[in-house]
């Protein structure tokens, strides 16, 4: 057996989703937020079988000798995989019958599955398909090896079985005597919401699926049938476009006809409701052409992320009080520039506790601003009608020379950033497109003015993207340090022209000086503890899966140093072995993403701090052009380092991963107080922000 171990990426994102999954039974949560995490936990899921799974099954095509390079056997994956989903999926359904459905009903509101309608109702329900839904119903007979309808990606359908009837008379139907029918019926959730709310009644709210209302209907869909009975079904489809790695060719034409095929993939999962009779099942599986491997069962009712909009007639009750972000008084300037408060020192943003409005104030006066000559920016993930995008087009129309480097190969957000990126370059602003084999993951703007004696950066951890803000945490930071200014400047160059040769010193970028720079800075606390001083480092990130970087955080461990990880999800990392006993593993999942990647060295007490767009994945140190930067303030360092030892105290939101992936609850003695890492960043901000604010006053 290897010196070490490592859990497979999967497996681990499984045990992230699962922890997500569990926050919908904390009952301290009102029940819409727990609503909200099963919509989170099913909309997850559908892309870790549209993306990952699909690249599974392209593994166990692949030929017997080009299976022998990979380090896992990918059948034995894949069943691992679904024996641990179908696990989560009975969770769930527990979860859902047992937990939400009976609350919603405390609260006088009744999801109607079983329950006999009453006249009001079912009157509602028939005349709501006759005017509604029967004009988009599409009904198709199955006809093994001779009819077999496309399936949609992501649509739920109803499956039925039926029997052609010899009279008027339903005893005139005998189904041991008659050869059952098959037929299928999309169910038209892209016309009507999901959840159609019926006439309310003596103070009760009454919802019901649009499956539900298909299901009681369609007989009339049927004449001449006798319906037997029916089970509801979706198909997933292979959603990687596969142009991670393509060198020649047209790459945008190329991602624009992949765009147009990514609904047409090939099967990743084909979800069905487990009480389908197997003989039912089998004929589906025969009539779409299905491999055993493409089959997962679920329960009555797919698609759980459509419970993002289910409906709360008692709105605002049962919700989170909404979070506004908090104004800062350091950036708030009113008639002075934000320039001049970004010149006197570096400033941190920690969002979303605090206001996105002062990037898009960075961008809109350097778009005003006549000292202004250039503004470069890259764009990852942008918002739609993105205020960003139209800082830059009105920087554009002033008279800037603005250039954006548009990454059109952000999974599932390719058109959008294709459509911003149109909208631009008809403003004059000069688009780059991807580099043929990288990804552009950094997030960074540069404001170059034309004395050039002093210019400014924006660097973030998160995308330019004022929506996401709101529910992401991440930091941004301000600065117009020099030498962080003229390396931008450098990597920008190297994203236009190519460049080669570039030395980087303070920042650390992908593909250059990041991964080797980490690692000396981990064997640096090694080397520490060799001469008897302590050695302790801290990192925070989304993923962890890169075997080097593993591999020498192992090490570090072994000989000492003390680790702690703050991970939201993949981790391939095995905490609890001889060689990690010094690596703890914690994961938080609360009401905002942890989205944040910072890197911390004690550094023996003179304290290193890097925050970063890179996780600690393959593609990240890779396969990605990244971007990590020093913070050298002192308080904002200070700050920062103060956020992650809340983060570290967590003892509510925090779990802590073992080696068998699972999410165990922090243990919290009787004295101690709770700590729930988000809030109490949100308290520690607003009362930095009130002693600030009467510093100024004084």
């Amino acid at each position: 057996m290897p010196k070490y171990q490592f859990l497979n990426r999967d497996l681990s994102w499984l045990s992230f989703n699962k922890r997500v999954l569990e926050v919908a039974t904390n009952r301290d949560l009102p029940l819409f937020e727990r609503i909200k995490f099963l919509a989170i936990y099913s909309s997850n899921l559908d892309e870790f079988y549209r993306v990952r799974v699909g690249t599974y099954k392209r593994f166990i095509e692949l030929p017997p000798e080009d299976k022998k390079s990979l380090r896992e056997d990918p059948d034995l994956v894949l069943k691992e995989i679904n024996t641990e989903v179908d696990r989560q999926q009975i969770q769930f359904g527990k979860i859902f019958r047992d937990d939400i459905v009976p609350e919603l009903r405390a609260n006088n509101i009744i999801l109607v599955q079983d329950e006999e309608l009453g006249e009001e109702h079912h009157q509602f329900v028939k005349d709501f398909f006759l005017e509604n839904i029967l004009p988009h119903a599409q009904p198709m007979l199955l006809l093994k090896q001779q009819i077999k309808p496309f399936l949609q990606n992501n649509s739920i359908y109803l499956a039925v079985k039926l029997f052609k009837r010899r009279s008027k008379k339903e005893a005139d139907v005998n189904p041991v005597n008659q050869r059952a029918r098959y037929a299928i019926i999309k169910v038209p959730c892209h016309h009507f919401p999901r959840f159609i709310e019926l006439p309310e009644i003596d103070g009760k709210h009454y919802i019901m699926f649009l499956d539900d209302i298909v299901k009681l209907r369609m007989k009339v869909l049927f004449p001449g049938y006798k319906i037997e009975s029916s089970f509801s079904f979706k198909l997933s489809r292979d959603a990687d476009l596969l142009i991670e790695d393509e060198y020649s060719g047209d790459l945008i034409d190329m991602i624009e006809r992949s765009l147009k095929k990514r609904e047409t993939g090939s099967p990743s999962r084909f979800l069905y409701d487990e009480s389908i009779p197997p003989v039912f099942l089998r004929f589906l599986k025969d009539s779409f052409d299905l491999l055993p491997n493409d089959m997962v069962k679920g329960g009555r009712y797919h698609n759980f992320q459509d419970f993002f909009a289910f409906p709360n007639p008692k709105y605002p009750e049962l919700e989170l009080e909404p979070y506004y972000p908090m104004s800062v008084e350091e950036l708030k300037g009113g008639t002075k520039s934000i320039f001049k408060t970004i010149r006197k020192k570096d400033r941190i943003l920690h969002f979303p506790y605090q206001s996105y409005k002062y990037v898009i104030r960075f961008l809109n006066e350097a778009a005003l601003d006549p000292k202004v000559e250039e503004i470069k920016a890259t764009q990852y993930r942008v918002a739609d009608n993105s205020a960003v995008v139209n800082a830059l087009i009105n920087a554009a129309h002033n008279g800037k020379k603005v250039t954006v480097f548009v990454e059109v190969k952000a999974r599932f957000d390719e058109e959008t950033n294709l459509r911003s990126a149109r909208e631009m370059r008809k403003a004059g602003i000069k688009i780059i497109y991807s580099i043929p084999g990288l990804k552009v993951h950094a997030k960074i703007a540069l404001i170059i003015r034309k004395d050039d004696k002093r210019d400014y950066a924006f660097l973030s951890t998160g995308n330019f993207n004022e929506k996401t803000a709101k529910i992401y945490a991440d930091h941004g930071f301000f600065t117009s340090d020099k030498v962080m200014i003229q390396e931008l400047k450098q990597l920008f160059d190297y994203l236009e022209n190519k460049t080669p040769g570039y030395v980087f010193s303070k920042l650390l970028i992908g593909q250059f000086n990041l991964k080797k720079e980490l690692i000396r800075l981990i064997d640096q606390e090694i080397e520490n503890v060799k001469n008897g001083k302590e050695g302790y480092i801290l990192l925070k990130m989304n993923g962890l899966q890169e075997r080097e970087m593993i591999k020498k955080l192992y090490e570090a461990s072994e000989k000492g140093v003390k680790i702690d990880l703050i991970l939201r999800g993949i981790c391939c990392l095995k905490p609890d072995q001889p060689y990690s006993k010094n690596i703890r593993v914690v994961r938080i999942v609360d009401q905002f993403l942890e989205h944040a990647r910072a890197f911390y060295f004690y550094n023996n007490g003179e304290e290193l701090l890097y925050l970063s767009s890179a996780d600690w994945m393959n593609r990240n140190l890779q396969r990605r052009i990244e971007c990590a930067f020093p913070i050298h303030d002192e308080d904002i360092k200070a700050e920062i380092i103060h956020i992650l030892k809340l983060q570290l105290a967590d003892n509510v939101s925090a779990r802590v991963l073992n080696g068998t992936l699972d999410n165990i609850p922090v243990q919290r003695l009787d004295e101690e107080p709770e700590v729930r890492s988000q809030i109490a960043i949100a308290e520690f901000l607003k009362e930095k922000e009130k002693v600030e604010k009467e510093s100024i006053s004084d």
